[in-house]
């Protein structure tokens, strides 16, 4: 299994094709397979793309991390993985959820290498209090489906889908849940307490063409917050799918993967767009 070791961990990572290089930062418990289970689709059609799924410190098959004490020293870790990978090459980044916040450390210790960005579901404020949150729903649910699960698995898809169904339930439990099983719940609770950075993340604009994807009925991180950040990322689409909770990317598909395209596009256009005016 390839690992990559950093100053404060031994991260496990997948990497996939060639190109453009893609750095996947996954959500708070789960593994890469968050990452990997929604834009894997999306590259059968768009080559000429590198992509490199981690591990974070404390979940998936990452090791070595029991030094981290923060967000910091995971950002720390995620930045010495990019470096060590790719060495002084410009990347493009997609962070989901807590991911999503790392990913915004990662444009403030490094914006020049940053060539786009995309945030799906993302983390705006670490403290849950402070957000401000829609209240949870249910806007399709499949009863028949949903009473042949157990008790337990009903309550966990539940307390994260606004859309329950059986196409519902096969991703969340093989991308997410998968995952999530082999998080170190000791060391993520200890990490809790030490959620948010130790300093200013949007002090700069980030120029590069990005991407907010949020779910209107995303009763964990929502959607609001997310548009205090407008005015720091000029070239950024914001969109709010309606029927989407916090795993928007399985609850809407189609949208997800036709906003992931655009970006992708806009990344293209914008970098041939420098070429010509170098």
């Amino acid at each position: 299994m390839p690992f990559c070791k950093v100053d404060n961990a031994n991260i496990y990572y997948e990497d996939y094709g060639s190109g453009t290089p893609i750095v996947m930062i996954h959500g708070f418990t789960p593994d890469h397979r968050l990452m990997k289970g929604c834009m894997e689709p999306v590259f059968q059609e768009f080559d000429g793309y590198r992509r490199l799924y981690i591990d974070l410190p404390g979940m998936g098959r990452t090791k070595d991390y029991e030094q981290i004490r923060n967000t910091d020293g995971m950002l720390k870790a995620v930045i010495q993985f990019i470096n060590a990978m790719l060495p002084n090459q410009p990347f493009l980044i997609a962070g989901e959820s807590y991911g999503g916040y790392l990913t915004r450390g990662v444009i403030a210790k490094m914006p020049d290498r940053i060539l786009g960005a995309a945030f799906i579901c993302p983390m705006v404020i670490p403290n849950h209090i402070d957000r401000t949150l829609p209240k949870q729903a249910h806007l399709h649910v499949d009863p028949e489906f949903v009473a042949t699960l157990t008790k337990e698995e009903a309550e966990e898809f539940g307390s994260m889908h606004v859309v329950m169904d059986e196409y519902n339930w096969k991703r969340f439990n093989e991308e997410i849940i998968a995952g999530m099983k082999l998080a170190d719940g000791e060391f993520l609770e200890k990490l809790s307490r030490n959620y948010g950075f130790s300093f200013d993340i949007d002090q700069a604009e980030f120029p590069e063409p990005s991407l907010f994807l949020v779910g209107r009925q995303d009763h964990i991180t929502g959607y609001h917050d997310v548009y205090e950040l407008l005015e720091k990322y000029p070239r950024a689409t914001f969109s709010t799918l309606d029927l989407a909770g916090h795993n928007l990317q399985i609850e809407q598909p189609d949208l997800f993967n036709a906003h992931i395209e655009d970006w992708l596009q806009r990344v293209k256009l914008h970098q041939s767009v420098q070429k010509v005016e170098k």
